[in-house]
């Protein structure tokens, strides 16, 4: 994954912040809304699918029900892309590096109390502390708070630092937490997906280890410095950045070799042998997933500068608002989740509202149409409170709601 150089063309010096501007592009609030949307798509599939098993098993899932999940792929890693990069574009907006740096380590340290607070509650539907998940949210305020060290280096360090945490963490796939005995616990919240004992009876599942996310929105704000290059040149780096990513995956999952601890094979029909090639791993995310994920989102940046229309428009809204966005989707759509289970069994049924084990009954869930249709209702009954907020944060300048 190479960076672009700080410099500008001709090698003359950057200009000081304070005096560039860095004006709010509409195609990364684009790219950040699809990426927003998809991952509704996926909460409701997780809460109303009657697929009860790995949508992306390449010996199980059917086409559609592979590719609705294996299109939310995109989400974290772009997200996360993308916040290293709007992190960078904010010093073109008045802050300096250490204000950058207050800003990120307090929003982080924000984002992980929601995520075992609110989010907890929103996906749960029951305060027994007995068990708590670490999911986005969590790797995403501690991700912020390594960011707020990393940007006291240069861009290009910085995102160096994070493209060799993306291209090295499938070395160490084979050290396993247990056999690190005390140290097991940090290696699950580095690495390796599992659940800490914090206490008797209290568990934390981390499903997100925070190595390589460190790396992926450092790696965002290293890409930063493209964009103080002309329009045409930096739409070309992009174009030929992200093409040669896809490329690097493409090879390294033919070579079958390094990069994702779970190699493609061969399977019944060569169709699910192409569902086998593409199912990369995504906890904690292969080099090969990243490749696969983060090349064609770079690839595709520049060409949604020209989406026009109320449909772009909209997209754009929860680009803008994606926090306020998250907060309000996960609760929403456990809700209708709930409604669905009380107009089919009279009541709520236990797994929408207890803690794991507990299991969705058999037959339990409804067909990808209904997926997609509570989705696109979800996402249509958001959108009027998206877009009021969205003209608050554009019309104010409140500390607060850059938390938000």
């Amino acid at each position: 994954m190479a960076l672009p150089s700080t410099a500008p063309p001709g090698g003359a010096p950057a200009p000081p912040l304070q005096q560039r501007t860095a004006p709010r592009l509409g195609s990364i609030d684009l790219l950040r809304g699809a990426v927003i949307v998809l991952m509704a798509l996926d909460h409701v599939r997780y809460f109303v699918s009657d697929a009860r098993f790995d949508p992306t098993d390449p010996a199980r899932a059917t086409v559609a029900l592979f590719f609705t999940r294996w299109v939310t792929h995109f989400c974290a890693p772009v997200f996360m892309f993308l916040a290293g990069l709007g992190a960078w574009l904010s010093l073109g907006r008045g802050r300096d590096v250490a204000s950058l740096s207050r800003f990120l380590w307090t929003r982080g340290l924000w984002l992980v109390l929601l995520e075992v607070t609110f989010a907890r509650a929103a996906w749960q539907f029951n305060f027994d502390y007995g068990y708590t998940s670490a999911l986005v949210l969590w790797a995403l305020g501690w991700c912020m708070v390594a960011l707020a060290g990393l940007v006291r280096l240069r861009p290009e360090s910085a995102g160096w630092t994070g493209v060799g945490m993306i291209v090295a963490h499938n070395m160490f796939d084979g050290l396993q937490a247990a056999e690190l005995g005390p140290l097991g616990p940090l290696w699950m919240i580095l690495h390796e997906p599992g659940t800490i004992t914090l206490a008797p009876g209290v568990e934390l599942f981390v499903l997100y280890p925070l190595v390589p996310w460190i790396g992926v929105m450092a790696a965002g704000y290293g890409f930063g410095p493209l964009f103080r290059r002309p329009p045409a040149e930096r739409d070309r780096l992009c174009l030929r950045l992200g093409l040669g990513l896809t490329a690097a995956f493409v090879v390294l999952r033919l070579v079958n070799g390094y990069g994702d601890p779970a190699p493609w094979a061969v399977q019944a029909t060569p169709w699910r042998t192409a569902l086998s090639f593409l199912n990369t791993t995504k906890y904690p995310p292969s080099l090969q997933f990243l490749l696969m994920t983060l090349g064609p989102a770079i690839a595709l940046l520049p060409r949604l500068d020209c989406a026009r229309g109320p449909l772009a428009g909209a997209v754009r809204t929860f680009g803008r608002v994606p926090l306020f966005f998250w907060l309000l989707h996960v609760p929403v759509i456990h809700l209708a989740a709930v409604a669905l289970s009380v107009g089919r069994y009279g009541a709520v049924i236990p797994w929408l509202v207890r803690n794991p084990p507990a299991a969705a009954p058999q037959g339990y869930g409804y067909s990808l149409a209904v997926v997609y249709a509570v989705t696109i209702a979800v996402v249509a009954a958001l959108y009027p409170v998206c877009r009021w907020f969205a003209g608050v944060k554009q019309r104010r300048r409140d500390g607060w709601l850059g938390y938000l």
